[in-house]
């Protein structure tokens, strides 16, 4: 077992003997063979379009495949063997539609003819085998950036794939993420040409956002201010963590006359925003909050959990009767739901005590994406003309256990009264209850929404650049972000293609990035590490935090 692919990777360095997320060595070297099988397909997938086949379901299979192997996803030794069984299958039909075109079916990568073993004991040795899918054979830099191009497209592939549920698709991220793979066995590229491919990583990532902003508002609407309760009420209970919009809306609609409640709970929260959702009387309220007491909230959670699409702890023996999963999400001994029926779900929840006592505690707002932000553009606009705005930032990006993320908590709480936070994805459960007030008519505090909703900020800063009839890097904007898994490494991939500059980043670099890679990071984007709350203020604005 090898793997850096996180931030919270055992030493700064790797996971040798078991993943700090609860990753077996065994799920990992399934989960590296699993990879060595989709370069395999690939190349013909590749050498396909040279010859006009393109294999649609093979597209969407190698999303699926490649998202099965992020951070915290999947855990079920048996669900891999299924998915690399099928990755061979699929590779060998699209060969032979390759072949009858006329197109290569000839190549040196041992993944384009690999058998895969019939038992797992056997499947985790070929694993260990054959190791990490990219070239461990070039020099420490050539690899470094192969792996963030590596951890890049996984990102990628996570969002495209949430697109392509709602059935928004585009050929030239299936395109690039064939051309992609198969380059990894490649020698003969230079440093600069993988750094070249990994901000055309970047670029790619963007269109998969730009379709998911896209597939999400023409399902549910534009996301809209809504006050989420962060208490809860007396009833039966159901809680969905994840991305999953589709899964939030199907549920809802099944248990439509059922005297049940729904509650959103870590990335799940901007659901309460979406029109098309919020119209349910029964999705109530938010529960829980950071990322490392999430173990206690299910414990204490007295209803059926819903686990889409997310990044989470492994759940302990002692309430995963109670979880339910679905689409690629899996552990050993949870049960699957499959094609988006919920009643084992509702049954589940129906049969355990559910909240005896309403409970308020308070309440926060979501639902500041691009559309409500850029209607109010004029007022932010003259909020900084006037003096009124001094700066925003956005405070963004992943949440995690290992200690350092109070940092983005303390940065927030301390910044003076004349600035704005911009937040999105699950990092901001470090700080999303704070009472900022408001400049004016304007929170302070403003949730953009999911790590899927990067493509908001993104646009926001865009035209807020536009208005201002500059770059973005000539804004008073500053972005502070937090990254754990491979999701980041692709939005922060977006964020150099778009040349954008001077991004802090924490709580710690990644393990994967060389110290001369760093230094071409540093050097032609500023890329700098956080320090504390109070020098990095500082630094951003040029006078001391705010004292509270």
């Amino acid at each position: 077992m090898f793997c850096n692919q996180c931030e919270q990777t055992a030493k700064g360095v790797a996971c040798t003997v078991k993943g700090v997320c609860g990753k077996t060595a065994d799920v990992a070297d399934l989960q590296d063979l699993l990879m060595h099988a989709v370069r395999g397909v690939a190349h013909f997938a590749n050498e396909g379009r040279k010859v006009g086949v393109i294999d649609h379901e093979v597209d969407r299979f190698i999303l699926k495949a490649i998202f099965a192997t992020l951070t915290n996803v999947n855990f079920d030794e048996a669900r891999f063997q299924a998915l690399i069984n099928e990755c061979v299958q699929r590779r060998e039909q699209l060969k032979g539609k390759v072949e009858k075109a006329g197109g290569k079916v000839a190549f040196d990568d041992p993944a384009t003819t690999f058998k895969p073993a019939g038992s797992i004991p056997e499947l985790i040795k070929q694993g260990q085998q054959v190791g990490q899918v990219w070239n461990s054979k070039l020099d420490e830099d050539r690899q470094s950036v192969q792996q963030i191009l590596v951890f890049g497209l996984r990102g990628m592939a996570a969002y495209a794939d949430h697109a392509a549920i709602l059935g928004q698709e585009d050929e030239r991220i299936y395109a690039f993420l064939y051309m992609a793979l198969a380059a990894l066995v490649k020698t003969d590229l230079s440093l600069a040409d993988w750094v070249a491919m990994a901000l055309k990583c970047g670029a790619m990532n963007f269109l998969a956002l730009e379709l998911l902003d896209r597939a999400n508002t023409s399902a549910y609407g534009h996301p809209v201010p809504t006050k989420v309760p962060l208490g809860h009420k007396k009833g039966k209970c159901i809680l969905v963590s994840g991305h999953d919009l589709q899964d939030m809306a199907n549920l809802l609609a099944q248990i439509e006359g059922k005297d049940v409640y729904i509650y959103t709970h870590g990335e799940m929260l901007p659901a309460h925003g979406y029109p098309e959702l919020k119209k349910s009387g029964r999705l109530y309220g938010h529960f829980g909050t950071a990322w490392q007491n999430q173990r206690r909230e299910f414990q204490e959670f007295p209803g059926a959990i819903l686990m889409t699409t997310n990044c989470i702890q492994e759940p302990v023996e002692s309430y995963k009767e109670n979880i339910f999963t679905t689409g690629l999400v899996g552990w050993p001994g949870v049960r699957h739901v499959k094609n988006g029926e919920f009643d084992p779900v509702i049954e589940k929840a129906l049969a355990l005590p559910g909240f005896e006592t309403d409970q308020d505690r308070g309440e926060v707002m979501v639902g500041f994406g691009h559309n409500t932000v850029l209607g109010i553009a004029p007022k932010v606009i003259e909020g900084v003309k006037a003096g009124a705005i001094k700066h925003f930032l956005l405070v963004a990006g992943c949440d995690g256990a290992k200690p350092g993320r109070n940092y983005y908590t303390e940065l927030v709480e301390k910044l003076p009264p004349d600035t704005v936070v911009l937040t999105l994805a699950c990092g901001k459960f470090r700080f999303f209850d704070k009472k900022l007030g408001t400049i004016g008519e304007i929170p302070r505090l403003l949730d953009i929404g999911q790590c899927n909703d990067a493509y908001s900020a993104v646009k926001i800063a865009l035209a807020l650049a536009d208005a201002f009839n500059c770059e973005v890097n000539d804004l008073p904007l500053s972005l502070v972000l937090s990254w754990y898994e491979q999701k980041a490494v692709a939005i922060l991939l977006t964020l150099l293609h778009l040349g954008i500059r001077d991004i802090r980043l924490g709580p710690s670099l990644p393990a994967f990035i060389s110290k001369n890679v760093l230094e071409v990071l540093v050097q032609n984007f500023g890329i700098k590490p956080i320090t504390t709350s109070d020098e990095d203020i500082q630094a951003i604005l040029g006078k001391k935090a705010t004292v509270r």
